[in-house]
């Protein structure tokens, strides 16, 4: 059977109910929260501090590093063992990737960056709202950044594309499912993050890139109303 209408009532290009705050973990230098749909990341920021041991710096500039992690609970299926696995470990670099284009650390040599994003609750787009989260916090701990990085998952759910697909897509079994991950910027629209897992033609990649386009914009609208907010002294 063709998939020819979301099962949520959703548009095509409609993303999930969205939320999201920043300055939300006291001890940290910078922190957001950030959800859509049944997803939830918390994001900290720790640094620039002096990175130990000393072989690993890097004298001309500051290193990030990013630990993405899914609570055991959190995921929609079987619970989640804890610690980093080899997911983790990749979404953590890709993360990590995403958000370097529009961080300067410059000033920072010898330095690090640390960011830990948890998650406690997801129902997919759990990588990209982990970058949402990410790039709000480390707004919010002041670090020179000449841009923010929204991040969406698009893809074809049988013959229809669809941005922020949830769980129920995903796993969708009567036609072919794809699932790419996009990053952009805002201002250059700079493509900082895009992975797929499944099947695609080139054709309609590129007009699923362009619905994560314009979907990235509107998540941009909610990560600066949520800075905006802190600034001007609003709950």
């Amino acid at each position: 059977m063709s998939y020819t209408q979301r099962h949520d009532g959703r548009a095509p290009d409609e993303l999930r109910a969205m939320e999201a705050k920043v300055g939300v973990i006291k001890n940290a230098d910078g922190s957001a929260f950030f959800k859509i749909g049944n997803t939830s990341a918390y994001a900290a920021v720790y640094g620039p501090r002096n990175l130990y041991p000393k072989f690993l710096q890097n004298p001309d500039k500051g290193i990030l590093r990013c630990s993405y992690n899914m609570l055991p609970f959190s995921g929609s299926g079987e619970r989640i063992r804890p610690g980093q696995n080899r997911r983790a470990k990749e979404i953590s670099m890709v993360t990590e990737k995403s958000l370097l284009s529009v961080l300067n650390l410059d000033e920072y040599p010898n330095a690090v960056v640390d960011v830990f994003i948890e998650l406690p609750q997801t129902e997919a787009g759990s990588r990209c709202a982990g970058i949402c989260a990410a790039s709000m916090a480390l707004a919010d701990a002041g670090l020179l950044m000449k841009d923010l990085v929204s991040a969406v998952s698009v893809g074809r759910v049988g013959d229809m594309l669809v941005v922020d697909l949830d769980y129920a897509e995903e796993a969708y079994e009567d036609g072919p499912v794809a699932d790419i991950p996009v990053a952009m910027t805002h201002n250059s629209s700079e493509v900082t993050l895009l992975q797929m897992d499944g099947e695609i033609s080139k054709d309609m990649l590129m007009k699923a890139v362009e619905m994560g386009k314009a979907a990235c914009e509107k998540i941009y609208e909610v990560q600066k109303e949520a800075l905006k907010k802190k600034y001007e002294g609003a709950e």
